[in-house]
C-alpha cells in the first residue's frame, strides 16, 4: 500500500538529495520487513525467515549507497524522506497493518519493490542530466533484482508443502478466532430470543411490543454474550486468538441472529408481522446448518436436525407459553 503525498518536487531535487532519498527508503523497507517477520515469527517461521533475508537485501544496497555517497558527496547525509517529495510513494505505517496475513505481506513485499522500480524508471525517462539518469536507472535495476530475489526467496523458504501448511494454520486461526465464536453468538441469538419473542407476541399480539421486548433480548443477549466470549479465555494458550476480537463476532453475530426475527413487528398488523418472522426464523436456521456444514465440516443433515429441531422446540415453547 502507498499513498501519495506532496512536498518537494523530485525534479528540483539535486543528485546528493536524490541518493539520500534512496538511502532513507532503503532503511524504511528494511524496518517494514523486519516488522512483518517479527509479526509472524511464533505462527508462520518460514515467512518470517523469508522477511528477514529481504531486510538483509535492503541492508546491502543501503550499504552501497551509503558506500557511494561517501566517496561523492562526504559523510553527511541529507534528511530527505519520501514524505518530504511530491509525487513519491510512502510506506502505510506498519503498526496499520496488524490484520495482514502472510499472503498479503508477501504480496505487499511485491509491490513495494514494484513500485519502487517504476518510480525511478519514471524518474530516469524525465532527467535531462546524464549521470542523474544514470543513477536513477541504476536504482531501477537494483528495485528489479530485488523483485526477482523476492520470487527466489519465496521459492526457497516456502516450498509448496510449507506454504499450505501455513495457509492451513491461518484457516484454522480464522474458524477459532471469527466463525467459531460468531457462529456460537448466531445460534444462541437466533435460538434464545425465540421463546421471549413469541411469548410475547402471541400473550399481547401488541407488535410494538414484542418488538421492544425482541430489541431487549438481541441487545442484551449479545451484550452479555460479547463480554462472556472476551473474559472466557484470553486465547494465549488456547490459540483461539485476541479476545477482543472473538468477543466482538460473538456479540455482534448474537444481536444479529436476535434482531432478524425481532424486526418485523415494526410492522403493524399482527399476523403479518408473526408470518414474515416464521419466514425469518426459518433462514436463519438454514443459515446456521450452512455455516456449520461449510466451516466446522459438520454433515449437513446432522447441523439441520440440530438446529432446526432445536429452533422449532423453542419456538413451539415460547408460543405455546405466550397462547397460555
Amino acid at each position: 500500500m502507498y499513498l501519495w503525498s506532496s512536498g518537494k518536487r523530485f525534479s528540483s531535487l539535486n543528485e546528493q538529495e536524490i541518493l539520500a532519498l534512496a538511502i532513507s527508503s532503503e532503511e524504511d523497507d528494511a524496518r517494514i520487513y523486519r516488522s512483518f517477520a517479527a509479526e509472524v515469527h511464533d505462527d508462520f517461521p518460514a515467512s518470517a525467515q523469508m522477511f528477514r533475508d529481504m531486510a538483509a537485501e535492503e541492508d546491502t544496497h543501503r550499504s552501497a549507497l551509503i558506500a557511494l555517497h561517501q566517496r561523492r558527496f562526504g559523510d553527511v547525509i541529507p534528511l530527505v524522506r519520501r514524505e518530504h517529495v511530491a509525487g513519491f510513494y510512502t510506506r502505510t505505517p506498519i503498526w496499520l497493518n496488524k490484520t495482514l496475513t502472510p499472503e498479503q505481506m508477501r504480496t505487499q513485499t511485491r509491490k513495494m519493490e514494484q513500485d519502487a522500480e517504476r518510480f525511478y524508471i519514471a524518474a530516469a525517462s524525465r532527467s535531462t542530466d546524464a549521470e542523474t539518469r544514470q543513477l536513477l536507472g541504476d536504482l531501477a535495476a537494483a528495485e528489479a533484482d530485488h523483485t526477482h530475489r523476492a520470487d527466489e526467496l519465496a521459492a526457497k523458504h516456502l516450498p509448496a508443502d510449507i506454504e499450505q501448511a501455513e495457509a492451513a494454520t491461518q484457516h484454522k486461526q480464522f474458524i477459532l478466532t471469527w466463525v467459531q465464536p460468531g457462529l456460537a453468538g448466531l445460534m444462541d441469538g437466533s435460538v434464545s430470543t425465540l421463546a421471549p419473542i413469541f411469548a410475547t407476541a402471541f400473550a399481547t399480539q401488541d407488535t410494538w411490543t414484542t418488538f421492544l421486548v425482541g430489541i431487549a433480548a438481541s441487545v442484551g443477549a449479545g451484550i452479555s454474550m460479547g463480554f462472556t466470549e472476551a473474559a472466557s479465555d484470553d486465547g494465549t494458550l488456547s490459540g483461539r486468538g485476541s479476545p477482543v476480537k472473538r468477543g466482538l463476532a460473538s456479540g455482534v453475530m448474537t444481536t444479529v441472529g436476535g434482531l432478524g426475527h425481532a424486526l418485523p413487528y415494526l410492522i403493524t398488523d399482527f399476523w403479518t408481522a408473526t408470518v414474515l418472522a416464521f419466514l425469518v426464523v426459518f433462514v436463519e436456521l438454514w443459515a446456521i446448518a450452512w455455516i456449520q456444514n461449510r466451516y466446522m465440516e459438520t454433515p449437513f443433515w446432522r447441523a439441520t436436525l440440530q438446529v432446526v429441531l432445536g429452533g422449532a422446540l423453542v419456538l413451539g415453547a415460547g408460543a405455546l407459553i405466550g397462547s397460555g
